[in-house]
């Protein structure tokens, strides 16, 4: 199986993790792994906005397009961007190997003390 490299930015862009996942994984999972904070408080559902990233330009358009279910959650999303994505709905494939994701100013896992 392909490994996918993913980069995570901070909200204030002055640190970068940069995760090493499997094709298949979901982005919300990884980030989850990997310390960021996304609460991703429906585990997946789109019932919230708790995993709310910001995608690189530059790799915007190598994702599938948003479900119109998706699109109505963002809509409710703090600091929502024409590149916003759900981490949740973003399953990583060969294609998005190098995506970079920058974590809104927004974003606070309450799940983590």
């Amino acid at each position: 199986m392909k490994k996918i490299t993913v980069h995570f930015v901070s909200s204030d862009g002055e640190k970068t993790v940069t995760a090493e996942a499997s094709e298949g994984d979901n982005l919300l999972t990884v980030a989850q792994i990997h310390d960021q904070p996304l609460e991703g408080t429906c585990e997946g559902q789109m019932a919230c906005s708790t995993c709310h990233v910001i995608v690189e330009s530059a790799d915007f358009d190598r994702l599938p397009e948003a479900t119109e279910m998706e699109e109505d959650m963002l809509d409710l999303a703090a600091g929502a961007r024409r590149t916003s994505r759900l981490a949740c709905q973003i399953t990583l494939t060969a294609d998005l190997d190098g995506l970079t994701v920058h974590m809104p100013v927004e974003s606070h896992n309450m799940q983590i003390v």
